[in-house]
């Protein structure tokens, strides 16, 4: 893709640079006539003929301007569809194919922003944790095309459950996660509740036959984010509640208060 918009650019610049060349070309003619026709003014040459003459080179240097802008019209058209295929190569390099769900590199971009935020302007941001109870009977009893449909499925769900300003992604297999700029612990586990809810009330069925497959149920650990720490640091603080969520019986929310201090100790 870079060697093709590459080599796009080049051909786009040694064509403006072309046009360029010959419009400088063509401005050293026309003076140069202008010149002329200034010249034989005080020759005593016919008023008449040096007022067509001018006209005439008047109107070539219209034609040489019509014809110019047409070209930069056209080039600048291509330069707005290269911009355009570099935005959407942008999109696609940050988005997982299988969910449409921002990827690993657009969560830690995301990340950054709400880190430096946060530290910036004393504001919370917390985390969200989300792994499907049992996917792996999915896959297994099922096949594999179920279990993309169970995290398409999840990928819905988060969209429609989070806020605007929230990044829902995923993170690796069947494990998918939520960071959440403006929001402390309280609310965080509210929203994570809140996406607990939706997707075990989500039906689903094999698309061949009809056939209804088994509920969904997720687990989630959540945690707040403290200043200056890494995304890994509170990551993990996430997976340790998330741990506690799946040992204590799955299709639940833990949140990192509710572990004792021996689990919330991070290294």
């Amino acid at each position: 893709m870079a060697y093709e918009v590459s080599q796009q650019l080049h051909s786009v610049m040694a064509s403006a640079k072309q046009f360029l060349t010959t419009a400088i070309a063509d401005n050293r003619s026309q003076m140069a006539a202008i010149n002329d026709v200034t010249e034989r003014t005080g020759a005593g040459v016919d008023p008449k003929l040096l007022i067509e003459s001018l006209m005439s080179e008047l109107a070539k240097a219209t034609t040489r301007a019509t014809k110019l802008e047409v070209s930069f019209v056209e080039k600048s058209r291509e330069l707005a569809t290269i911009r355009d295929s570099l935005v959407k190569s942008e999109e696609r390099a940050k988005t997982d194919t299988l969910t449409g769900l921002p990827n690993r590199r657009a969560l830690e971009e995301f990340f950054r922003k709400a880190q430096l935020a946060a530290m910036e302007q004393d504001d919370p941001v917390s985390a969200l944790l989300i792994d499907i109870d049992h996917f792996k009977r999915f896959n297994d009893e099922f096949g594999h095309g179920v279990g993309d449909q169970v995290l398409r499925l999840m990928a819905k769900v988060l969209r429609e459950a989070v806020r605007d300003i929230d990044l829902p992604a995923r993170y690796g297999g069947e494990e998918l996660i939520v960071i959440l700029p403006n929001a402390g612990l309280t609310t965080a586990a509210t929203i994570a509740e809140r996406i607990r809810r939706l997707v075990a009330e989500c039906h689903i069925s094999r698309r061949s036959t009809g056939e209804a497959l088994p509920g969904i149920t997720i687990s989630i650990g959540v945690a707040q984010f403290q200043g200056g720490e890494s995304m890994a640091d509170l990551i993990e603080r996430c997976d340790r509640a998330l741990y506690q969520a799946k040992k204590t019986g799955r299709n639940r929310v833990v949140t990192e208060a509710e572990l004792v201090p021996e689990q919330r100790a991070t290294g």
